[in-house]
């Protein structure tokens, strides 16, 4: 038993080597595939990310089904992370050529279709988007950003200065209105 959970079919280094091998290339693929992957799942995308992960696994392991050799493969995958990941913060060209940059969706309330193409994002998607950060509509969004995570800010249209000013001054009528109304209700009951 103990032999089967410590001994490696395949030596350490070449573990390591092939651990390297596929965390660049998913690394590759994935900002090929697009910033939408990172964060905006459907259904299809979770299942080749799923599947992905299945299908490389053997690539990471070969034919070591030993309890060390899993520790060694995922060992090496968080070490490697932390160190790509530490290295691309002092790095931030390389760091903005690995991630790319963030996509405007929507700029001055005009939804930008032709990047919602180059995104594969739906009308709908983005509507259920805006619905999860509370807007009632896109109409109410001046400015979408795709981010470089793959999560998509949402800014509300600002009202005009006059117009805020309006707003502000009737709900200042409003609550004289109300005040009004009490000191009358509280002189009639006397």
């Amino acid at each position: 038993m103990w032999n089967n959970l410590v001994h490696l079919d395949l030596s350490i280094v070449e573990k390591v080597v092939r651990t390297a091998v596929v965390y660049f290339f998913l690394v590759g693929g994935l900002r090929l595939a697009g910033k939408r992957e990172l964060a905006q799942l459907n259904p299809f995308d979770l299942v080749v990310l799923l599947t992905l992960s299945n299908a490389l696994q053997n690539a990471i392991i070969g034919n070591d089904n030993s309890l060390l050799g899993g520790i060694v493969g995922a060992t090496t995958l968080l070490a490697l992370n932390h160190i790509v990941v530490r290295f691309l913060y002092d790095h931030k060209k390389l760091e903005r050529l690995v991630g790319g940059d963030a996509d405007v969706l929507i700029a001055n309330g005009k939804i930008q279709h032709a990047r919602l193409k180059t995104e594969l994002i739906s009308i709908a998607a983005l509507e259920a988007a805006a619905h999860r950060q509370g807007f009632a509509s896109l109409k109410d969004v001046d400015r979408a950003i795709l981010e470089t995570g793959g999560t998509i800010s949402f800014f509300a249209h600002k009202p005009e200065p006059d117009v805020a000013r309006h707003n502000e001054l009737l709900a200042r009528l409003d609550a004289l209105a109300e005040e009004i109304g009490r000191i009358k209700a509280a002189i009639g009951a006397r």
